[in-house]
């Protein structure tokens, strides 16, 4: 590893303090591992940024290892980064750059999001999982592939648990959203509610559901609410990411699924394009338009058995 930068690339917010917690965790991750050179840059919202952060990491190095510190991936992991690279491999011939999947939401994650679950049931005083309706709360995207990756946690945690209802719903972009999931919910006799934030950091979108929360306690006060919290200091997100380094390849291969497809140009181009209209375009967010149209979370499910792992 001597001779290979690890960078590690975080979405960015204009929430400074988003950006500071993302510098936070990279300094404790060289910390866990002080013979790695660790580096960050981000794709927007901050002052190192991808081209920059490229340039940096291939300082005194043969290798680079661009770490997408990203929980889903969509316009900007699947072709930003991927084109950045390319520029980065024109600018220096003489180093190999290479990329690892995204954290994307694997077992790991899910272990993640079914620790924060338990720990708002707690808060609650451990009450009837029958009651108690649970929400996880993406912050949405235009890419329908990053939507099915919550509703996949979604279905796992039901799957895993007791719960009557678990949904899920999104900060922005697309729907359902935080409001009339919860609303839903009510309809249906919860209880109680378990918010789930997926979210690594902190930022403008955090703000805005602890702003959302609050008012939705004002509106049904016989409901007993409880907020999680961003996850991004979590050892299971160390130990990802240390397996996700523990398993490169620093030889110049593809990039992710997308890099080298004959898709990826007529992809970026759209992608470019729609950037041309008007847009829906929030913190920590893809770029996509406000549409009609959609389709709702799924419905509410009966009693049923489970068959626990």
């Amino acid at each position: 590893m001597n001779d290979t930068t690890l960078l590690l690339i975080g979405h960015g917010s204009r929430n400074r303090e988003g950006n500071k917690e993302i510098l936070h965790f990279a300094a404790q991750w060289r910390e866990r591992h002080p013979a790695w050179r660790i580096e960050v840059c981000f794709i927007e919202h901050a002052e190192v940024l991808l081209d920059e952060g490229l340039d940096r990491a291939a300082r005194a190095a043969r290798n680079v290892v661009a770490i997408p510190f990203i929980l889903n991936a969509a316009g900007h992991v699947k072709m930003e980064l991927p084109a950045a690279i390319e520029r980065a491999r024109a600018r220096h011939p003489g180093v190999g750059f290479s990329c690892v999947r995204h954290l994307g939401m694997g077992r790991e994650i899910f272990a993640v999001l079914q620790g924060q679950l338990e720990r708002l049931m707690k808060s609650l005083a451990m009450p009837d999982p029958q009651t108690t309706g649970v929400i996880l709360l993406g912050r949405g995207s235009s890419d329908a592939g990053a939507n099915g990756e919550l509703a996949k946690m979604a279905r796992w945690i039901f799957e895993e648990g007791d719960h009557e209802l678990v949904d899920l719903a999104f900060t922005s972009i697309t729907w359902p959203r935080l409001e009339t999931v919860v609303q839903r919910q009510v309809k249906l006799g919860m209880a109680q509610i378990c918010i789930v934030p997926v979210y690594l950091f902190t930022g403008v979108l955090i703000e805005r559901i602890q702003a959302q929360v609050e008012r939705l306690q004002r509106q049904y006060p016989q409901i007993a609410f409880a907020l999680g919290s961003h996850f991004g200091f979590d050892n299971g997100v160390f130990d990802l990411l240390d397996a996700r380094v523990s398993g490169i390849d620093c030889a110049e291969g593809p990039l992710l699924e997308c890099d080298g497809c004959k898709y990826r140009l007529a992809a970026e181009a759209e992608h470019l394009h729609d950037h041309s209209h008007t847009h829906v375009h929030d913190d920590h967010g893809d770029h996509g338009h406000a549409h009609q149209g959609h389709d709702h979370g799924h419905d509410g499910h009966h009693h049923h058995d489970h068959a626990h792992a």
